[in-house]
C-alpha cells in the first residue's frame, strides 16, 4: 500500500545551506507553506521567498542565543501526531497545533568543528539539541511525516512529489527515516567519542552480505566504516562474481603490501601471506618475478600491483588461475582480455594507506591498534659488524623488512635483485621460520631446474633473534646480509656470531609482528 501522505506545511531548519533555496521555490511552487529558523529564515527572506518565522508558528521567542527555538510543543506536537488517531487530533485542536508534513534539517557542524578547533566552547556551541529532537519526532512518525537530513536527498523529494501530485508514499518516508535515524546516531556517536576519551566506538555500514564467513558453517557480512571512500572494502568491482570473506581478508592483505613500495611491485598472496613479491622498473617485470618466487602457491591466489594493468600484463595474468586482482587502474583494452575469465573478480582501489585503526575482536570484547603504517628507510638500519653492504644490497634488506612486515609471525623472508625467494611463515619457533625461508630459496626452481638462490642473498627477520642459531642457518645457506630488529638481551651473542662467520648484520629500532 503508497499510503500516501500529502505535503502541505514543512519546517526548514539547516546548517548547511547548499541547495536550500531552490528546494524550498519548489515547495513554494507546490502550495506547500514553510516555517523557518534563525539563519535559515533570514536566507530565505532575502530570497523573496515566502516563510514563517519559528517564532510566529509557536508563539515564543527564541531564547538563550538561540539554544531554545524548535523545543516547543507545537513543533513536536505538529511533527509527532497521528493523523488517523481521534485522540492526537482533538488535543491538536485544542492546543492550537498544525500539523508539519516535511522536515528539511542538517544538524550543527559538529565533527566539521572538531576537525578545526579545539576551543571546547566553540566545540560545545555546535552540539545540536532541538535538531535531533525534531529528527526523532517525524523519524518516529514515518507512517505520516516525511524528513529529509541530507541534501543529497532534495532531488528524490522532488521527483516523488512530482511523481505523486504532492504526496509521499510511505515506502519513501521509511527510507528517508532510516537516513535520518542513521545520520542521528552517527552524530551522536562523534559527540560520544569526544566527551569519552576511555571509550572506543564505531558505526558501520552493511555493505554486503557474505554467501558464509571463513568456513561455510559462519554467517558473515562486511561493512564499511563512515565517511571512508579507500581501502578494499570501497574498491570498484568491475568484473567477477561476489567477492567472500577469505577474498576481502586476502586482498586486504595483498593491498596493503604494495602499498609500501613506490617502485613497480607486484604480491601474490594466498591465505593473508606473500607466496610472491618483487618490485622493478615496470609492472610486468614486477608480475613475472613475483611469479617465478613461488608459481606453484599463487595458484588460486590474490594478485596485487601498484601500476596500471595494462594488454601486456593482463596477457599475463590471464594465464594462471586467480581468485581476485587488484589494481589502481586498468586500461580498456587489459579489462577486455581479462573479460574472457568469467569468475575472475578484478577490483580498482585507490591507492591510500589506511588511516583508520586496527580492530580485532576477542572472547569479551576486542583489541584496537593503529596500523603498522611506519614506513622503512635505508637510515633506519645500522651495521653491527665489522662485515657491511653497499647501498644497492642495504636497499635489498629494506625490500626483506618491507614484505617482512606483512608475513604472519615468525616471520623471515629472502631476497635477491627485489625479488623473493624465501618465505617462513607462522612458525612458534623463529628457527624453524630461518630454517624453511632458507630452504626454499636454495631450491628455487626456475621453470627448468633448481637452483640455490640462497647464496649472496638477503634475510629480514620481523622480530629480533633470541638466539645465534639463526645466523648459524642463514650462514650455513649462504645468507650475505641480515637485519633484524634489536633488543634480545642476547644481542651481542647474535653479533658475535655474525662477525666469526662473515655476515653483514644490520639492527633496526622497530619490530614488525602480524599475528
Amino acid at each position: 500500500m503508497q499510503n500516501l501522505q500529502k505535503i502541505s506545511r514543512c519546517l526548514i531548519s539547516v546548517s548547511d545551506k547548499s541547495g536550500i533555496i531552490e528546494l524550498a521555490k519548489f515547495l513554494v511552487d507546490k502550495g506547500v507553506e514553510i516555517i523557518s529558523t534563525g539563519g535559515t529564515f533570514k536566507l530565505l527572506q532575502q530570497n523573496k521567498i515566502p516563510a514563517l518565522d519559528i517564532s510566529e508558528f509557536t508563539g515564543f521567542p527564541e531564547i538563550m542565543d538561540g539554544r531554545v527555538k524548535t523545543l516547543h510543543p507545537k513543533v513536536h506536537g505538529g511533527l509527532l501526531g497521528i493523523l488517523d488517531n481521534e485522540i492526537h487530533n482533538n488535543q491538536a485542536s485544542q492546543n492550537n497545533i498544525q500539523s508539519i508534513d516535511l522536515l528539511i534539517i542538517n544538524l550543527y557542524p559538529f565533527v566539521e568543528t572538531l576537525a578545526k578547533t579545539n576551543d571546547s566552547s566553540e566545540i560545545i556551541e555546535n552540539i545540536d539539541i532541538g535538531g535531533p529532537a525534531m529528527v526523532r519526532s517525524a523519524g518516529k512518525n514515518f507512517a505520516f511525516k516525511t524528513v529529509i537530513c541530507s541534501s543529497d536527498n532534495y532531488s528524490k523529494l522532488i521527483v516523488e512529489m512530482e511523481k505523486n501530485n504532492n504526496h509521499t508514499s510511505l515506502e519513501f518516508r521509511q527510507k528517508m527515516a532510516s537516513y535520518a535515524f542513521k545520520n542521528i546516531a552517527e552524530y551522536d556517536l562523534a559527540i560520544s567519542n569526544w566527551f569519552n576519551k576511555d571509550n572506543f566506538a564505531l558505526l558501520g555500514e552493511l555493505k554486503q552480505k557474505l554467501r558464509y564467513g571463513e568456513n561455510s558453517h559462519q554467517l558473515a557480512e562486511v561493512y564499511s566504516y563512515q565517511n571512508i571512500s579507500d581501502g578494499v572494502v570501497n574498491a570498484l568491482q568491475i568484473q567477477g562474481k561476489e567477492l567472500s570473506y577469505n577474498n576481502f581478508n586476502d586482498a586486504d592483505s595483498a593491498f596493503n603490501l604494495v602499498l609500501e613500495f613506490s617502485q613497480p611491485t607486484c604480491a601474490i598472496i594466498k591465505h593473508a601471506n606473500p607466496c610472491g613479491v618483487a618490485s622493478s622498473d615496470n609492472i610486468l617485470d614486477s608480475y613475472k618475478k613475483a611469479l617465478a618466487s613461488d608459481a606453484k602457491s599463487a595458484f588460486g591466489g590474490i594478485v596485487a600491483v601498484n601500476q596500471e594493468i595494462d594488454e601486456n600484463l593482463a596477457q599475463e595474468l590471464s594465464k594462471i588461475f586467480y581468485e581476485v586482482i587488484i589494481a589502481p587502474s586498468i586500461t580498456d583494452k587489459a579489462q577486455e582480455i581479462l573479460a574472457n575469465k568469467k569468475n575472475l573478480r578484478i577490483l580498482i582501489a585507490k591507492l591510500q594507506k589506511n588511516s583508520q585503526r586496527q580492530i580485532k575482536s576477542i572472547a569479551g570484547g576486542f583489541l584496537v591498534q593503529d596500523f603498522d603504517n611506519l614506513e622503512i628507510k635505508i637510515d633506519d638500519l645500522k651495521l653491527v659488524t665489522e662485515k657491511s653492504l653497499n647501498n644497492s644490497e642495504i636497499e635489498q634488506l629494506v625490500f626483506a623488512m618491507k614484505v617482512c612486515k606483512h608475513v604472519k609471525s615468525n616471520a623471515i623472508v629472502v631476497v635477491k635483485n627485489m625479488q623473493t625467494f624465501g618465505l617462513g611463515v607462522g612458525q612458534t619457533s623463529r628457527v624453524d621460520s630461518c630454517e624453511i625461508a632458507c630452504h626454499k630459496a636454495s631450491k628455487y626452481f626456475d621453470g627448468e631446474k633448481f637452483i640455490d638462490m640462497a647464496r649472496g642473498s638477503f634475510m629480514a627477520s620481523d622480530a629480533f633473534f633470541p638466539f645465534a642459531d639463526n645466523i648459524e642457518i642463514a650462514h650455513k645457506y649462504g645468507i650475505k646480509g641480515i637485519v633484524a630488529p634489536a633488543g634480545s638481551m642476547r644481542d651481542a651473542e647474535v653479533i658475535a656470531k655474525a662477525e666469526e662467520l662473515g655476515v653483514a648484520l644490520y639492527f633496526i629500532t622497530s619490530r614488525h609482528f602480524k599475528h
